[in-house]
């Protein structure tokens, strides 16, 4: 994979290669940034242009043609024997407590992912893996394979590259096992941590990694990838790439009219109008529909939630540079916009952000969402 296929990003594309030319590779870095910026696309091809392939002015670090074209060939396919990835697991499916989870027990299923795209969600992958309603997690048997993979010499003669995805989903026992591995790494090994919340690794992980900071695609990378890319006009193309907040991921579910964001709007003017009208007996069979869901995806409506929350609040000011609503949104922020003022907006945006934080430390979602929906009742009147 090259770094043309990585969307925008061209300062940290130029830092990567300039690392290369100047000799100073780190054995550990962590690349940190939001949900959608490109930050595993970036370090799959920073691991491709290590392993052997010729970036796009056919410059590669390989002298040897042969050996060349047989790295190439086997990252096309993402098959290089010195590349490793590691990822969240669940627990495998008719396996007992005894089973020590490695991401390799999911290893064709996350095949099957990358080749698709380096573009993907937690979400997707707790979907490929058939989660329901399991978190994956990085465990300590992960580790211990870790250690095993990257003692082994190089098959190439050259880097060995280990790719973590979102290792803050680390267990206190993996992490401290990985710090040793960090601190007394195998010769020529680069590990690449690609992190979206660094806050919960330990300090001592993220000392002795290089961070690099990868920001928000810019909006005219975002929509000359959706003109060249997905065929779209420039007009449509613009709306997007402003809703997107600098993310393919949402860039790419806007462009689907069947996706979980309509879903999410529909659940969200439901509660809002029975909050209006003070239905509590539909308001109850609101929340037992939305406890159904699972944990991660009732996290996502409490996110969208806020967005609307915050995005008819700005409908108010009545300038269109301002919001970022899809048109079936703008066109229930018309009506709606008014009962989100300067008296409530605060209360509801602290009352969703509570909700989201108990519904991660698994609370009872029915009885979070019921009172959720209640006290929706009481705020909107507030003027």
């Amino acid at each position: 994979m090259k770094f043309s296929e990585v969307i925008g990003q061209g300062e940290a594309k130029q830092r990567f290669v300039q690392m290369v030319e100047e000799h100073r590779i780190p054995h550990a870095m962590m690349l940190c940034g939001p949900g959608g910026c490109g930050k595993m696309a970036l370090a799959m091809a920073f691991a491709s242009y290590l392993l052997g392939e010729r970036d796009d002015n056919g410059k590669g670090l390989l002298t040897d043609e042969a050996a060349t074209l047989n790295a190439e060939a086997m990252l096309k396919i993402w098959e290089h024997p010195d590349l490793h990835f590691s990822y969240p697991v669940i627990r495998p499916s008719g396996t007992g407590s005894e089973h020590k989870m490695v991401s390799d027990d999911f290893a064709s299923e996350w095949h099957e992912m990358v080749m698709r795209g380096p573009y993907f969600t937690m979400d997707q992958w707790l979907t490929q893996m058939d989660a329901a309603n399991q978190q994956a997690q990085i465990g300590a048997g992960e580790s211990d394979a870790l250690i095993h993979k990257l003692s082994l010499k190089s098959s190439q003669d050259g880097y060995k590259v280990c790719i973590m995805w979102l290792p803050e989903r680390m267990n206190a026992e993996c992490a401290n096992k990985l710090l040793k591995l960090l601190e007394e790494p195998p010769t020529q090994t680069v590990f690449i941590l690609v992190c979206e919340e660094p806050g919960l690794l330990i300090d001592t992980i993220r000392s002795r990694v290089q961070r690099i900071d990868i920001h928000r695609i810019e909006e005219g990378d975002i929509e000359q990838a959706l003109t060249e890319r997905r065929g779209l006009e420039s007009d449509i193309a613009h709306r997007i790439a402003r809703m997107a907040g600098g993310s393919w991921h949402k860039a790419l579910e806007t462009l689907d009219a069947n996706n979980e964001n309509a879903m999410f709007f529909d659940m969200f003017v439901m509660l809002m109008r029975l909050a209006y009208m003070r239905n509590v007996k539909d308001l109850k069979a609101w929340s037992e529909a939305v406890a159904s869901y699972g944990r991660e995806k009732q996290r996502r409506l409490l996110a969208y939630s806020l967005r609307m929350v915050r995005e008819s609040f700005m409908h108010n000011f009545k300038i269109h540079e301002l919001n970022y609503m899809t048109q079936p949104e703008e066109d229930f922020a018309k009506n709606f916009a008014r009962f989100i003022n300067e008296a409530n907006i605060i209360d509801i945006t602290e009352l969703i952000e509570r909700v989201r934080r108990d519904i991660g430390q698994n609370a009872n979602a029915k009885i979070v969402f019921f009172d959720f929906a209640l006290q929706m009742i009481v705020l909107l009147v507030r003027k």
